[in-house]
Formats: structure tokens, sequence, C-alpha cells
């Protein structure tokens, strides 16, 4: 058994079959047409735009947590405002009907205050969150167009 012939023959086959592969490799790739690139600085700087529309809408957002967060700061100084009068209230209530009467109305007061302030609350956070959705979906329609025309201009 020879080993020595065989073998350098065997590497010459192999390196012509892979000669060939790389042909047909580069013959293949070079008969595709891919298309034009747009112009990268156009495209940074749509997406300049849209890291500037999301910090904003993120700065919306945060102002409306700031706003809500201090209504309901608000709301529970005035609602502890309002538990002291209603336990002074209470206390000068006389007899027990009188006192059963007082705390009906109070509580029937509370509940209402309390469906107030959760509506107020919920329109502040809805406020805030449309506002800063708006502003997300007009950029994203804007950067669509705009990627869209830059993809036209490179064809």
């Amino acid at each position: 058994m020879t080993s020595g012939p065989q073998s350098t023959s065997d590497d010459a086959e192999s390196s012509r079959s892979g000669s060939d592969a790389s042909t047909d490799f580069s013959k293949l790739f070079g008969e595709l047409k891919f298309p034009h690139l747009p112009d990268m600085e156009a495209v940074l700087a749509v997406n300049r735009r849209n890291l500037e529309a999301l910090s904003s809408a993120n700065r919306i957002a945060l102002e409306g947590a700031q706003t809500v967060a201090r209504r309901n700061v608000e709301i529970m100084q005035q609602t502890m405002a309002e538990l002291t009068e209603a336990v002074r209230t209470l206390a000068s209530a006389q007899g027990t009907q009188a006192k059963a009467a007082k705390q009906t109305e109070l509580l029937k007061q509370a509940y209402e205050r309390a469906v107030g302030y959760t509506q107020e609350l919920r329109d502040l956070i809805q406020k805030s969150n449309t506002e800063a959705l708006s502003l997300i979906n007009k950029r994203f329609a804007e950067a669509m167009d705009e990627l869209k025309a830059l993809v036209e201009k490179a064809k």
C-alpha cells in the first residue's frame, strides 16, 4: 500500500473541486441583483428622530405619572381632613339613632368622593397615555414614509 503518489492526485482533485465550488458560488451570487442601499446618513437621521420621539413620549408619561402622584397626595390630605371632621361630627351627635344616621350619611359622602377621585385619577392617566401614544403613532407613520422614500430614492 503506497500512499505517496495517490494522495497527491487526491489533493489535486480536491483542490480543483474546491476551486470549482468557489467558481460556482461566485457565479451564483454574481447573477443575483442586490437592491441599492439607501443613504445611511438619512437612515441614521430617521432613527435619531425615532429616538427623540420615544424620549418625548417617555417625558410625557413621566410628567403624567408625577401629576397623578401629586394629585393622589392632595386627595389623601383632603381625605384625612374630612375624616377628622367626620369623627368630630359623629362625636357630637346625640343619641344612637342620630349617630347611626350621621354615620350612614358620612359613609355615603365618602363613597361618592372616592368614586369621583378614582375617575379624576383615571382621566389624568388616560390623558398622558393618550398624548404619549399619539406622539409615538405619529412618529411611526412619519418614519415609515421616510424609509419608503429612502428606498425609492436608492432604486
